[in-house]
C-alpha cells in the first residue's frame, strides 16, 4: 500500500528533502517532474532528508507529459489554493497520486482547468492575508490525511 507524492518542478532543496524524508518514513513514493531547481545530489537536499535516502522510492520525469504517460490509469489529486474542495472532502485510495506545484507558481493553469473536480486545497485565511503554506508542510498535511483514511496500514 502506498501513496504517491508528486512534485512539479520543485525549486527549494530543503522542501524536497523534508518531503523525501516524510515519504521514506511512511512508505510513500516520491515523484519529481523536471526541471528541478537543484541537483538530486544537492547538500541541502540530502541534509534535509538526513539518512532516509536508502528508504525512499524516488522517480524522476523529464516533464509533465512524461509523467502522465507513465500512469495513464492513475487517480490524481491536484493541490492548489484555487480549488473549491478541501483535501478532507476526498476519499483517498491506495496508489493515488497527490500532485503539488512549484513553490513560486503552483501547478500550470491548464492542468488545474482540466482537473478541477480533483483539485484540493487546505483551508486558510483569505488569500490576501496568507498566500499559501510551505510546500513541505502542505504535503505532510495532505499525505497524513490520505494515510489516515487508509488506516495507517503498515505504520506503527
Amino acid at each position: 500500500m502506498a501513496i504517491n507524492i508528486v512534485l512539479f518542478e520543485p525549486e527549494i532543496p530543503p522542501n524536497t528533502g523534508n518531503i523525501a524524508r516524510s515519504c521514506a518514513a511512511t512508505g510513500s513514493r516520491l515523484h519529481l517532474i523536471k526541471p528541478l531547481g537543484f541537483s538530486i545530489d544537492d547538500k541541502q537536499l540530502k541534509r534535509a532528508g538526513l539518512d532516509y535516502w536508502d528508504l525512499l522510492e524516488i522517480h524522476v520525469y523529464e516533464n509533465l507529459n512524461d509523467f502522465f504517460d507513465k500512469y495513464p490509469h492513475g487517480r490524481f489529486y491536484f493541490a492548489t489554493t484555487k480549488a473549491k474542495k478541501y483535501y478532507t472532502d476526498m476519499q483517498f485510495e491506495d496508489e493515488d497520486f497527490i500532485v503539488f506545484g512549484k513553490e513560486t507558481a503552483g501547478l500550470p493553469p491548464e492542468v488545474l482547468a482540466n482537473n478541477m473536480e480533483t483539485c484540493i486545497k487546505i483551508p486558510m485565511l483569505p488569500i490576501d492575508k496568507a498566500r499559501s503554506l510551505n510546500l513541505s508542510n502542505s504535503v505532510n498535511i495532505v499525505l497524513f490525511e490520505a494515510l489516515r483514511q487508509l488506516g495507517f496500514e503498515n505504520l506503527v
